[in-house]
């Protein structure tokens, strides 16, 4: 699994960087800092009275020609829905509330642990349930291909982390805290390396929950669809899709599920129950797959379509579907039409 939240850091880095060598600043170099002495008086001139009270020491600089690397505190990222975190937090923790489909917060917030573990080929030396902490072995947090970005991350450092689950007692909210509980490598750990590295590894949680949880609605959508789309015949023996469920409720209902599947209405016939759209064939994307947001492609060309809405004898109702021309689709392409919007209302969680 490739985590996007590193990589979009770096990037922001980079490109917050990148003027940085485009303007030569020559303020601090050290040819630039005079230090002033006190007003010199001739020898047949008596010093100027001074009161102590404003007298200041002359300044003394010690001057560095080298460039000194400084960055600021890293930020915990909120990516995951339902995240959030306290304002003035001086500790790297962030809050989960629990959103719809998650049945054991803690437990959901345990398995994302143990996944960002595993990713980073580590294991864990202390796993407590109860008390909600999980302490890992050595791993790397910054990673060797990672290090150019920074002057003083030319080898990889090793870290251990305490993560700790604290539940409150409704169980709809969680906090986790990344603690750093020990470090080993060429650089000096300071409190701000410390604050970047612990706010990293609680980082790389928080895009591995919000991964999960993203695909656990997927799966949500899919056991939500009601499926009652079937192959049949209207009343005057076309091939149709029918369904038990009433007249009025899939009327409704149809056109709204039509515009979800890149149709375009152009005409409602309330009076005949004819519905009239344009069907263009949907672009996708990469993100579209991962995330479950991909429109379905439905085996039919591109044009426009009728698509009559009636009453079955046996009280259900029949969609037939027919071209421009009012020539009703062969039953093989019906057939696949059927198996197209049936996997279009899985993935999509709508009820017909």
């Amino acid at each position: 699994m490739q985590y996007w939240i590193p990589k979009a850091l770096a990037v922001s880095v980079l490109v917050s960087l990148s003027g940085c060598n485009v303007f030569i600043n020559e303020a601090h170099n050290e040819r630039n800092y005079r230090t002033h002495e006190g007003v010199k008086t001739p020898p047949s001139l008596s010093q100027p009275a001074q009161d102590p009270v404003y007298k200041m020491d002359v300044g003394q600089y010690d001057n560095n020609p080298e460039a000194t690397n400084y960055r600021p505190p890293a930020q915990v990222l909120t990516v995951a829905k339902g995240s959030w975190v306290e304002e003035g937090d001086k500790q790297a923790r962030i809050y989960f509330d629990k959103n719809d489909g998650i049945v054991d917060l803690d437990e959901f917030v345990w398995d994302s642990i143990k996944a960002v573990i595993a990713e980073n080929n580590a294991t864990t030396t202390k796993e407590d349930k109860l008390l909600g902490i999980i302490e890992t072995d050595w791993y790397a947090i910054i990673k060797a291909e990672e290090s150019w970005l920074w002057d003083d991350e030319v080898s990889e450092n090793l870290e251990r982390f305490r993560f700790t689950i604290e539940e409150k007692s409704h169980q709809r909210t969680a906090s986790l805290r990344a603690e750093l509980i020990d470090f080993k490598g060429d650089d000096t750990l300071t409190d701000l390396l410390k604050q970047q590295l612990e706010v990293r590894a609680l980082n790389q949680v928080v895009a591995e929950f919000d991964y999960r949880y993203r695909q656990l609605e997927v799966e949500n959508r899919k056991r939500q669809g009601i499926i009652s789309l079937e192959m049949g015949f209207d009343n005057k023996g076309n091939a149709a899709l029918v369904t038990e469920q009433s007249y009025d409720a899939v009327f409704d209902r149809f056109s709204g599920f039509l515009e979800r599947l890149s149709f375009t209405i152009v005409e409602i016939k309330t009076d005949t129950g004819l519905i009239t759209a344009d069907y263009n064939k949907p672009e996708s994307s990469v993100w579209d797959s991962i995330w479950g947001d991909d429109v379905a492609q439905l085996p039919i060309e591109e044009g426009q379509y009728q698509i009559l809405v009636s009453k079955t004898k046996e009280g259900g109702t029949s969609l037939t579907w027919m071209d421009d021309k009012g020539e009703t689709l062969e039953p093989g392409t019906m057939n696949g039409l059927q198996q197209a919007l049936e996997a279009a209302l899985i993935q999509r969680g709508i009820k017909i």
